[in-house]
């Protein structure tokens, strides 16, 4: 059976992440929510989103298909719940549908009729991805789930001598290299993935994840709740942060309380910060509102979308959204809110052009042996059409 993950009004509230996948594909901890479930139930996963992304992330149903929310995490009283449910039923609480087996109910996003359904109410507490923010904050819990489930019954791969470990909750998985590292398990698990490298003078503090051909580059300095996504290449210090995949932070640079797409590149001495000079709680753009949301945190960084970049000495204020495929340059400090398709820093920004930005897009795929095709650039198209009046928004 094929579980299909919906995207619901989180959605909105997630971009610009959100501009180029389904909800359920946000990594958070080592892996995506998607994986996740679909490591838990044993089944392939399907996405029900919104019709541009639906063309790249296709999905077949059937009577007794089961929908499932995909913004949110699994956890041993919620797996079981939603296995129990039958055909015609939907397990809700309060205001948030977590799961529905049937096909009637879920034609489209946000298409949700739940009439003639069983409505079955759930009590306890679960981690729903509804902000940015969410990701980093809930990054080490999911870290130490995920490391629970992935290394269940399982031996690490060896890592070299010349490594210093503290603690033993460290899992390398087959072709991991590290040498002359230290790394502290101390307070969390740390996870090598599969042919994951980290070089000479690194040093790593749990709970931390290097998923699948990641790197970190000489004398790297990470800290706790952090995840490194798939063939990302890392340098200087990271605090905290998740970046989702194939990205790049090659050089010196402070990175924290963060969340990176795909594709972005930051350049040498990029710095973000954390942390208002008057410790007041940081506000964070909003696309769905147009102004800028209050987080009641003190500590909260970047947020950006894939297919960014930064030269080298960008400095980012606290709480800064960049969108998709925007190209930030120049001294001093960009406006706390970067729409999508930008061109420009603190000077003033102009439109990206789409026909620049696609060209870019495909020498960055051709780095990784990887084809543009006409799917992505159809997404990209969609995405700079309906950012088009945030570029005329005033910050």
């Amino acid at each position: 059976m094929t579980v299909i993950l919906f995207d619901d009004s989180a959605r909105d509230n997630l971009l610009p992440l959100t501009f180029t996948r389904p909800v359920a594909l946000l990594r958070v901890g080592i892996l995506t929510i998607a994986e996740k479930w679909a490591k838990h139930l044993g089944s392939d996963t399907a996405f029900l989103t919104v019709a541009y992304l639906q063309e790249k992330y296709p999905y077949h149903q059937s009577a007794g298909s089961l929908f499932i929310n995909g913004s949110v995490c699994p956890d041993e009283h919620l797996i079981e719940a939603i296995q129990s449910l039958e055909t015609g039923e939907a397990l809700h609480a309060s205001d948030v549908l977590l799961a529905v087996r049937g096909a009637e109910a879920l034609s489209g996003v946000p298409n949700i009729d739940l009439e003639g359904f069983k409505l079955i109410s759930y009590s306890r507490n679960f981690t729903r991805i509804f902000y940015p923010e969410h990701i980093f904050l809930n990054n080490e819990q999911e870290i130490v789930r995920d490391f629970k489930l992935l290394t269940h019954n399982r031996t690490s791969a060896p890592l070299s001598s010349t490594n210093t470990v503290l603690g033993d909750q460290i899992f390398a998985e087959e072709g991991a290299e590290a040498e002359c590292s230290t790394f502290n398990t101390l307070k969390g698990p740390i996870y090598l993935g599969r042919n994951s490298g980290v070089w000479e003078g690194s040093m790593v503090r749990g709970a931390f994840a290097l998923c699948e051909g990641a790197q970190l580059k000489m004398g790297t300095r990470i800290y706790s709740k952090t995840t490194i996504g798939p063939y990302c290449r890392i340098g200087g210090e990271v605090n905290n942060a998740v970046i989702m995949g194939n990205s790049s932070k090659g050089h010196d640079g402070y990175l924290g309380n963060s969340v990176i797409g795909e594709w972005c590149n930051l350049g040498a001495d990029t710095n973000n910060s954390n942390l208002k000079n008057n410790y007041a709680s940081v506000k964070l753009w909003d696309y769905s509102n147009e102004t800028y949301r209050d987080t009641a945190l003190q500590f909260c960084g970047l947020i950006m979308g894939d297919h960014s970049k930064c030269s080298i000495n960008t400095m980012f204020n606290t709480g800064t959204v960049v969108g998709v495929s925007s190209n930030i340059f120049g001294a001093g400090f960009p406006d706390h809110f970067v729409p999508d398709f930008s061109w420009g820093g603190t000077a003033g920004c102009a439109e990206y052009r789409l026909d620049k930005a696609i060209q870019t897009t495909e020498r960055v795929f051709a780095r990784r042996e990887k084809n543009l095709d006409q799917v992505e650039k159809n997404i990209l198209s969609a995405i700079f059409e309906l950012t088009k009046h945030y570029r005329n928004i005033k910050n």
